[in-house]
């Protein structure tokens, strides 16, 4: 089953318990998301695999780094088996580390740079958010490298998913003051791990999103598909490797989904508005990024794509029309 505004599928194999983790499978599609809307109109062809790719080698390396994931195999070409957790109901009682077994409501967000599409700016422009909330003495310019990475904290169960203090985050995680920290210490690390190997090709690793479940033992476990273009901000010679391209060309012809305001007015996401189909020259070309992409993450050849120089220049051609 599809899982909610996602673009992975997910088959449950053994449902977890109260008391013991499931197994899942994620299969990787080709759809993209953006503006909170859901899946959009254009699937990519092989987005899918190529994201498995470089989630396979993710969880490798981290888990070399010490980092415990939810990570169990690779069934090719474009899926993984996962430890599942169970999905806690917020409203029926608090969550605690001795109740463990459960994915925690929270997406943990890194930031080491301010790149074009950053929400930061955005947020820095509305007043939702000061210079000095995110330990900054002025207004950052666009693509200001900060001197220490940036971590917050954004829910993940609202109809659009919203920034929160710290304070918040804890709760609504569970967790006492020695494991929120620990979640602070292991999403440093994840940044490191995946900011360094980035680097070592070429590539920005701008920011980038975790989730986290606690285990039956009330331990932290790394979920979801860190340091992938579906959750990681990855730039090469300025160009975004990733759906910001397809995000911008909406924004920049005024066919961005009002995914907020429908929301505010109360309409139903049965009757919300389809989204504009993309000019179909993107799709080669946004295939050729994530495959390029993969391969040089990866290091691994299975399509043949152009090198990352050669990729990102066509987008940049592409959305310079």
């Amino acid at each position: 089953m599809p899982v909610l505004n996602s673009t992975k599928n997910l088959h449950v194999v053994e449902p977890p318990t109260a008391t013991e983790e499931g197994v899942g499978i994620f299969e990787y599609t080709d759809h993209y998301t953006v503006f909170h809307y859901g899946r959009m109109p254009d699937p990519i062809p092989g987005k899918g695999e190529a994201i498995c790719r470089m989630a396979v080698v993710n969880f490798t390396m981290l888990e070399e780094a010490g980092v415990r994931t939810h990570f169990r195999r690779f069934i090719a070409p474009n899926q993984i088996e996962f430890t599942l957790a169970r999905l806690p109901d917020l409203a029926a009682r608090p969550l605690t580390p001795s109740r463990g077994n459960y994915l925690i409501p929270l997406q943990v967000l890194f930031r080491n740079e301010l790149p074009p599409g950053s929400s930061v700016h955005r947020r820095l422009a509305a007043g939702d958010l000061t210079p000095a909330e995110i330990g900054l003495r002025a207004i950052p310019a666009v693509g200001e490298t900060l001197e220490q990475p940036l971590i917050e904290y954004a829910t993940t169960r609202d109809a659009v998913n919203r920034f929160i203090a710290s304070s918040e985050a804890q709760r609504l995680a569970g967790l006492d003051d020695e494991q929120f920290h620990a979640m602070h210490e292991i999403t440093a690390k994840v940044n490191e791990v995946l900011t360094r190997h980035a680097h070592g090709l070429g590539l920005n690793h701008c920011d980038g999103k975790v989730e986290y479940l606690v285990a039956s033992d009330a331990g932290l476990v790394l979920a979801d598909s860190p340091g992938t273009p579906d959750e990681s901000r990855l730039m090469f010679n300025g160009v975004h490797c990733g759906k910001q391209v397809l995000r911008d060309w909406y924004v920049d012809n005024g066919h961005e989904v009002p995914v907020s305001r429908l929301i505010a007015d109360g309409v139903p996401r049965s009757q919300w508005p389809q989204p504009t189909p993309l000019p179909p020259e993107f799709l080669p070309v946004m295939t050729d990024l994530y495959r390029s992409l993969s391969e040089t993450w990866t290091g691994e050849r299975h399509w043949n794509a152009p090198d990352l120089e050669a990729a990102t220049q066509a987008v940049a051609d592409l959305i310079s029309r």
